[in-house]
């Protein structure tokens, strides 16, 4: 049996579990995403009444023998960064696609601190697309789906004063001077600048662009439920632009984009799960 002591957490996602649990998706420092039953959470008496909340900084312990572990105790080790509005929305993206990308028991340091920084960057109150835009890169990297940034298909550096259309499947192609005005085509600099960590303003509307296209290709159709939560909430007029676009995933916080379908938060079938 796995015994896991006042281990960093997030909660992901939780949903009602059999009569007055709860059924969580936590990302835990040391490992990963991990399934756990908080059995009475739903109580009236239960001591993680108000706790398991999204974004709250906790300590965690759980015991496991099988793929859910049993949670036990439950720290709040700091006040939840004040989310609100727009970056509400933004959080329960990334919650979701990390719930989405990362396999459960896979630990990844770099991720939990990274989803750290992210939350405060939310909660500061500036533009959230580069914060958004340097998660989705350190998630891509950390699942195995890394983004080519330094190098063209042939092998070749990638050039600064060039241009390349980013295919999902093949990483940067070179394409012509002619051709920069494309969409979805970005120059080098922006490329090499996203290697460094850096997300230069001028850039964001082709980066969130190409982001978009390596998510869906790596998520397949089924469309993010928090994408339909945000639209709900805020809907957005269609433009000829946007229906040009179609449904193409997006995040809160892309004024860009249309209407999207509800899907599920997780695609996790733990109907047979025990506690």
């Amino acid at each position: 049996m796995l015994k896991v002591q006042l281990q960093p957490a997030y909660v992901l996602h939780a949903r009602p579990f059999r009569e007055s649990s709860l059924l969580l998706e936590a990302l835990t420092r040391d490992h990963g995403r991990v399934g756990l039953v908080a059995r009475g959470a739903c109580g009236a008496k239960s001591r993680h009444r108000g706790v398991l909340q999204p974004f709250r900084p906790l300590l965690v312990s759980f015991t496991r023998r099988g793929e859910l572990g049993t949670l036990g105790a439950v720290d709040q080790v700091a006040a939840p960064p004040p989310l609100g509005g727009e970056a509400l929305y933004c959080g329960l993206y990334v919650n979701e696609l990390t719930v989405r990308l990362l396999l459960r028991d896979d630990p990844h340091p770099e991720v939990f601190e990274q989803y750290r920084e992210t939350l405060a960057g939310l909660a500061g109150g500036a533009d959230p697309q580069p914060v958004l835009r340097l998660f989705e890169k350190a998630l891509l990297d950390a699942t195995g789906f890394g983004l080519i940034l330094d190098r063209e298909i042939g092998g070749d550096p990638l050039r600064a004063d060039a241009w390349y259309d980013y295919q999902p499947e093949r990483g940067p192609v070179r394409v012509g001077e002619a051709s920069q005005a494309r969409p979805g085509v970005l120059s080098g600099a922006v490329l090499l600048a996203l290697e460094a960590g850096q997300v230069p303003p001028a850039a964001l509307g082709p980066l969130r662009g190409m982001m978009r296209r390596v998510l869906r290709h790596h998520l397949g159709d089924r469309p993010l439920a928090s994408e339909a939560l945000y639209r709900a909430v805020r809907p957005r007029p269609d433009s000829d632009a946007n229906l040009a676009e179609g449904t193409e995933l997006r995040e809160p916080g892309d004024t860009t984009a249309n209407s999207v379908v509800p899907g599920s938060a997780t695609g996790e079938n733990e109907e047979n799960a025990h506690e």
